[in-house]
């Protein structure tokens, strides 16, 4: 087992490897990805046994060996035998994956591409991808629609199965709320700010204005942006594959909303997945922060026993989506057959929902949404909160959002440069703005 390690910005994979997932009603379970002793790419024949060995190339945790689903597979079909090989970060494991797709050589049976990546392997890689959708097993309406669009080509063939997804709540401290006079009810603080970003600035307001000492609103201007601008249809391309972030109502309210919260000293200027963030959650000191599923473990990880019951769920202003994953099958493989399969298995419902119940993955197979595991799901750690029920219903809501090769580029630039220079260094936001803009025209060489 490797140490765990490594930092996220907007993607839940990189996240993974750090966080400990939130095993629902029994606790935190844990786990890290080792990077095994072959690299990601190895495709082996057989063991000796006369069984076919599957591999499954991933990046951090996806929680398929934690949770026992290989086991459960290989026990069905006695004649497989799944090997599964992790790269702790996907900034190494993907060009890695990219240059074993250019070399045609190297790829394991099935690779899994982070939600950032999919739409540049989607436009310009899909023809090295076996067409899932109509693979025997998968079921298109099993999944959320737009996730399945997110790895589905113009010409209708679907190169990725979904995985898990990201969808946002606002966890908020009950005990901060309270001294500061605001409702601690998850219905009634979900009230205070439906529908609209700008009504969560308005609640910050009055949080501030009574707020326990040396205590903010919400951790960073990053993490309100990340939520606000996830929420919307458009953010940093067209439909044509053109970038459009400078003029995007989506970016451009999301930035307002951000630098607000900035300027008006409802932020507690930390930077996500920075060890000052990790101390915050310890000593209690913002009230609230963008959540997606994965994170209440991350949560819990990072205030400890002390909070337990002091953190609840409500719904966020307006659904948005923070993560998620796809499984693909190369046509370079060994085993396409087979893999094909086991991507199949691994993905429908069933598995879905036990994922989420052992690992934390919340499911992109909205029938998934329908069984127990999910629909009942509740977590004692944030005082029983019906997490099962309010993701589903965040999962729903969630925009078919038009993505672009350079994705994660652009949102990184804008987070890490622009809006770090308005949180803690005190730019205005159109200094921070521009700083963004020259950062992200240089890395696209514009």
């Amino acid at each position: 087992m490797r140490t765990c390690s490594g930092r996220a910005v907007g993607h839940r994979r990189r996240m993974v490897a750090l966080l400990a997932a939130a095993a629902l009603g029994a606790g935190l379970l844990t786990g890290c990805a080792d990077d095994g002793d072959d690299p990601a790419g190895a495709s082996g024949g057989g063991d000796g046994s006369g069984r076919t060995t599957v591999t499954v190339g991933v990046f951090g945790v996806f929680g398929y060996k934690q949770a026992g689903l290989y086991d459960a597979y290989m026990k069905l079909h006695p004649d497989i035998r799944i090997k599964e090989t992790s790269i702790e970060r996907n900034e190494n494991y993907y060009p890695q994956l990219l240059t074993h797709l250019g070399s045609g050589s190297g790829l394991a049976d099935i690779q899994a591409v982070e939600v950032a990546n999919i739409n540049e392997v989607t436009t310009t890689q899909a023809d090295k991808f076996i067409d899932l959708s109509k693979a025997k097993g998968v079921k298109k309406d099993s999944f959320i629609p737009w996730k399945w669009a997110q790895s589905t080509t113009k010409d209708g063939r679907t190169i990725g199965l979904g995985t898990d997804i990201g969808p946002m709540a606002i966890c908020y401290r009950k005990d901060l709320f309270r001294r500061a006079g605001l409702p601690t009810d998850r219905k009634k603080v979900a009230e205070l700010w439906a529908g609209d970003w700008q009504k969560y600035l308005d609640t910050g307001e009055r949080y501030r204005k009574s707020a326990p000492g040396g205590t903010a609103f919400v951790d960073s201007a990053a993490g309100v942006y990340n939520a606000a601008v996830s929420s919307s249809a458009q953010r940093y391309y067209d439909t044509g594959g053109n970038p459009v972030y400078q003029d995007s109502p989506g970016v451009k309210e999301a930035w307002r909303i951000a630098t607000a919260a900035a300027k008006g000293n409802l932020t507690a200027r930390l930077q996500q997945f920075q060890k000052t963030w990790d101390q915050a959650y310890a000593n209690g000191r913002f009230a609230t922060v963008s959540c997606p599923p994965w994170m209440l473990g991350y949560i819990k990880e990072k205030a400890g026993p002390k909070a337990e019951d002091q953190w609840d769920v409500a719904a966020a202003p307006r659904p948005g989506n923070w993560g998620g994953s796809f499984l693909a099958v190369p046509r370079a493989g060994s085993h396409t057959d087979e893999a094909v399969k086991l991507a199949a298995w691994l993905t429908a419902p069933e598995q879905q929902a036990t994922l989420f119940e052992k690992q934390g993955s919340f499911p992109s197979s909205r029938a998934a949404y329908e069984l127990p595991q999910v629909a009942g799901a509740k977590h004692p750690y944030f005082g029983g909160a019906p997490i099962g029920a309010l993701f589903s219903a965040a999962a729903e809501g969630i925009p078919t959002q038009v993505l672009g090769p350079k994705d994660s580029l652009i949102h990184q630039n804008i987070t890490d440069v622009g809006l770090l220079q308005v949180d803690q260094q005190g730019k205005s936001a159109d200094e921070g703005w521009k700083a963004a803009v020259r950062s992200i025209d240089n890395a696209l060489d514009r």
